[in-house]
C-alpha cells in the first residue's frame, strides 16, 4: 500500500504541470459556459424593462465577457505548460494576454457607444428620441476617444515611449496638416455642422448658391449624402457648406400661396364682390392659417385682364399635403368668379380698322380680331 502511495505521489509530481493544465482549461470552458447561460437569463429578464443602457451593457458584454474568460485561462494554462520551457515565445503571453484585455475592453466600450446610438434615435425603443443628428456625432466622437485610448494603452504596454510618439506624432501633425488641408476642412466642416446644426439626417435641404437638393441620408465626417428627388446620392463635401447660403424647408412653420389670378375688363363692376368672397372664403377656410397674412387686393391692370393677388399661408408644411390645399382654394376661387357672372381672363388681342372714304370704300369691310388662337371677325 505504501509502494501504491509512493508511486502515485511520484507520478503527480512528474505529471503536475500536465495536470493543472488540464484542469485549467476544463475551468475556464465551464465558466465560458456558465458566463453564457448567465448572459441568456439577464437578457430575458432586460427584455421586460425599456432602459435602453442595461441591454447596452449586456449587449457589449456578450463576446468580449466569453472571450476575456477565454484569453485568461488559456493563456494562464499556457504559461504553466511553458514554465519548464527555456523558449522566448512564452515570454510573451504576459504582454499579449494584456493587450487582449485592452482591446477586448475597447471592443466592449465600442459595441456598448454603438448599441446606445442605434436606439436612442428610435421611437420603438426610446419615448422622447434624440435628433439623430446629435446622436450620430456625440457616438463618432465617444469611438474615437476610445480608438485612441486603447492605441495610447497598448502602445505604452508594448513598451513604446507615450513622449516619443507625441512628439512624433506634433511633428507628423504638420506635415500632414499642410498634405490634408481639404480633408482637414471637411473634417471641420462636419464638426460645424453638428454644432450649428443647420440641418439634420431626414431634413430637406437647397442651395440658391449651389445645384444642391435633396433629403439628407447620411452626415460623415468627409462627406454629407444627399438623396436628390430623382432618387440619385449626392455626395457634398462638409467644407461646402461654410461657404454657401442654405434654405432648410423643411424647418418652414407654415407654406405660401401666392397667385395672381385675372378677370375681364367686362368683370370690372362685380370685381369688388368677387374679392371680398375669396377673402371670406380663406378666412373660413379650415386649411389656411389665420395668424398669417391674408391678402386678396385689387393688383394692376394687365395687358388683357383685371388682376389680383391671392396671398395666404397653409397650415401644413408637408409639400403634398400642401398643393391638395392649393388646388382646393384655386377651384373655389373659380366658383366664385363663375357665381358672380365673371370669367377668369386670357391673353387677348383687338385690331381696329380706320374707316376709310366712302368713295374710296369697298363693297364690304371686315375688322377682325385677333388672339393668341388666331383672327376673328369683328
Amino acid at each position: 500500500m505504501e509502494n501504491i502511495t509512493a508511486d502515485l505521489g511520484t507520478w503527480i509530481r512528474q505529471y503536475q504541470d500536465l495536470i493543472e493544465v488540464f484542469v485549467l482549461v476544463f475551468l475556464t470552458l465551464l465558466a465560458s459556459w456558465i458566463a453564457g447561460r448567465v448572459l441568456d437569463s439577464l437578457e430575458k429578464r432586460f427584455a421586460a424593462t425599456k432602459n435602453v443602457y442595461d441591454d447596452a451593457v449586456l449587449f457589449a458584454a456578450r463576446k468580449p465577457l466569453v472571450w476575456l474568460i477565454l484569453l485568461l485561462g488559456l493563456s494562464h494554462a499556457a504559461e504553466i505548460a511553458g514554465s519548464d520551457a527555456e523558449v522566448e515565445l512564452f515570454e510573451l503571453i504576459a504582454p499579449l494576454r494584456t493587450l487582449g484585455v485592452i482591446v477586448l475592453v475597447a471592443m466592449f466600450a465600442w459595441r456598448a457607444v454603438r448599441f446606445v446610438e442605434e436606439r436612442v434615435i428610435s421611437p420603438e425603443f426610446s419615448e422622447q428620441p434624440v435628433d439623430a443628428t446629435t446622436a450620430t456625432a456625440i457616438g463618432k466622437l465617444l469611438r474615437l476617444s476610445i480608438l485612441i485610448t486603447a492605441v495610447i494603452t497598448a502602445a505604452q504596454t508594448l513598451g513604446f515611449s507615450i513622449a516619443g510618439l507625441l512628439a512624433m506624432g506634433g511633428v507628423g501633425g504638420i506635415a500632414i496638416g499642410f498634405a490634408a488641408r481639404d480633408l482637414l476642412a471637411n473634417f471641420f466642416g462636419a464638426l460645424m455642422i453638428y454644432m450649428d446644426r443647420p440641418f439634420a439626417v431626414g431634413e430637406w435641404i437647397r442651395s440658391p448658391d449651389r445645384n444642391i437638393e435633396g433629403t439628407v441620408e447620411e452626415i460623415g465626417w468627409r462627406l454629407t449624402r444627399i438623396r436628390t428627388f430623382d432618387r440619385r446620392p449626392l455626395y457634398v463635401p462638409n467644407a461646402i457648406f461654410t461657404q454657401i447660403a442654405l434654405e432648410n424647408p423643411g424647418r418652414m412653420s407654415n407654406r405660401r400661396i401666392f397667385e395672381t389670378v385675372g378677370v375681364r375688363y367686362t368683370d370690372v363692376g362685380v370685381l369688388p364682390k368677387i374679392l371680398e368672397d375669396v377673402r371670406s372664403m380663406l378666412s373660413e377656410h379650415p386649411d389656411i392659417a389665420q395668424d398669417r397674412i391674408l391678402m386678396v387686393n385689387f393688383d394692376s391692370f394687365g395687358a388683357s385682364s383685371l388682376d389680383f393677388m391671392v396671398y395666404a399661408f397653409t397650415k401644413t408644411t408637408v409639400w403634398t399635403e400642401f398643393h391638395v390645399v392649393k388646388e382646393d382654394v384655386l377651384f373655389k376661387i373659380a366658383a366664385i368668379i363663375a357665381g358672380h357672372g365673371g370669367e377668369i381672363a386670357f391673353p387677348t388681342r383687338t385690331l381696329h380698322v380706320d374707316s376709310m372714304p366712302v368713295e374710296d370704300r369697298p363693297a364690304t369691310v371686315e375688322a377682325t380680331q385677333t388672339s393668341e388662337q388666331g383672327e376673328k371677325p369683328a
